[in-house]
């Protein structure tokens, strides 16, 4: 119902309601992902500890379940479900929230002709912040990645959430607020005391700007920047929000993992490189894609400064994609990304991913991929990472 996919070029934000219904419409969605994986680990910890071993193998089958209701014309509720994930075997919900594209309930040919341009959103959903959480795999959900991994520094997290945008023409404005917190608290303990917090003290303020425009039957062209602004919070989860965790699994987990009682099962987001939670930020992203005939480029850059419980932090992350899709619907495709990220500290991870997929059906891709990864930081030794094949199939309805 709310797919992106490749098949039909890339989609963004939710397209504005058309189709009204005075009945209530419900309709159900999935997704499901099952991964081989094959690669292999270089280097070692920074203090000389070995990797645990892998092997190569399926990975944990991943599922996510949607509900979507069409409550009154131009209004729609949402319901998304993990049904099986790296942190869960059991069900667990990701968040819901509601849509407005009109508001029938003012009966206002006013907000009617003003609704002509807004969307509003409101609820426990993923943060509109940047374009590349379009195209990350969202764990059972990765139709819309024509890649295996996400970004190094992933700004993805769900949170309590109020977004306003405007669209007219190609051009597009959203102003938001939310609470930037993966899960809401009103009391915490710590040190043998209690904390409270306070919701208004840590609202985080994001929005995003740009011009979306299909130019002629063969061009489209986006450009957007994002900023999240978050001055307190005491756990902000923009990087560190994914539950589902990283797509490459029991990577540069030190050999000590289990023998001392931890859950080597518990390394979900090695791979990844960032700020983590924190307690102040400030970020900018900006994004440019470019599609011309089965040609498609997707840039990003970001910028994440604040405050962590390391202390001051300052990243700076740059990723491009380039794609050929090919074949009668573009159901084929062909490309590669680079992705790198680095501190002021003179620390960086940078990923080389090339891959190549098929889409069976505009429901089914299955995907191949080569990944490189290494690090210059200070966890690990000079040129530490992992390297090898994926093959990931998916299917979304």
């Amino acid at each position: 119902m709310t797919l992106n996919l490749a098949l039909f070029g890339q989609n963004f934000e939710e397209s504005k309601i058309e189709s009204f219904n005075d009945k209530v419409k419900v309709s159900i969605g999935a997704d499901f992902a099952l991964q081989y994986q094959s690669l292999d680990l270089v280097g070692k910890m920074a203090d000389g500890t070995e990797f645990m071993p892998i092997g190569s193998g399926i990975n944990l089958p991943t599922a996510n379940f949607s509900i979507y209701g069409d409550l009154a014309p131009g209004i729609r509720v949402t319901l998304e479900t993990y049904l099986s994930s790296r942190h869960h075997n059991e069900a667990w919900v990701k968040g819901g929230y509601l849509l407005f594209d009109r508001l029938p309930f003012l009966k206002s040919g006013t907000a009617d002709k003003i609704m002509e341009y807004l969307t509003l959103k409101v609820g426990v959903m993923e943060v509109n912040y940047g374009d590349g959480h379009f195209r990350r795999s969202d764990n059972g959900r990765v139709i819309v990645n024509a890649f295996v991994g996400n970004y190094i520094m992933d700004a993805f997290t769900t949170a309590p959430s109020v977004e306003l945008m405007f669209r007219h023409n190609g051009w597009l404005a959203m102003g938001a607020i939310t609470s930037g917190n993966l899960k809401p608290e009103l009391v915490g303990w710590s040190n043998n005391s209690y904390t409270t917090y306070n919701l208004m003290k840590e609202l985080a303020f994001y929005g995003k700007f740009g011009y979306d425009k299909q130019i002629d039957e063969k061009l489209r062209v986006r450009l957007t920047v994002s900023p999240y602004l978050q001055d307190y919070n005491h756990r902000g989860t923009l990087y560190s929000g994914d539950r589902a965790g990283e797509r490459f699994y029991s990577v540069l987990v030190p050999v000590t993992a289990g023998k001392d009682g931890t859950d080597i099962k518990l390394n979900a987001t090695n791979g990844r490189w960032g700020p983590g939670g924190f307690t102040k930020d400030n970020s900018l992203m900006a994004n440019l894609f470019v599609k011309y005939s089965g040609f498609e480029l997707f840039g990003l850059f970001e910028n994440a400064k604040g405050e962590n419980s390391n202390g001051d932090f300052n990243f700076n992350q740059y990723a491009v994609e380039a794609l050929y899709r090919f074949g009668k619907t573009e159901q084929f495709y062909f490309g590669g990304k680079y992705n790198k990220v680095k501190n002021d500290n003179d620390e960086n991870v940078k990923r080389v991913e090339i891959a190549g997929g098929w889409f069976l059906t505009k429901n089914i891709v299955t995907k191949l991929e080569y990944v490189n990864q290494k690090y210059q930081t200070t966890s690990y030794s000079d040129g530490a990472g992992f390297k090898g094949m994926m093959l990931e199939a998916a299917i979304s309805f």
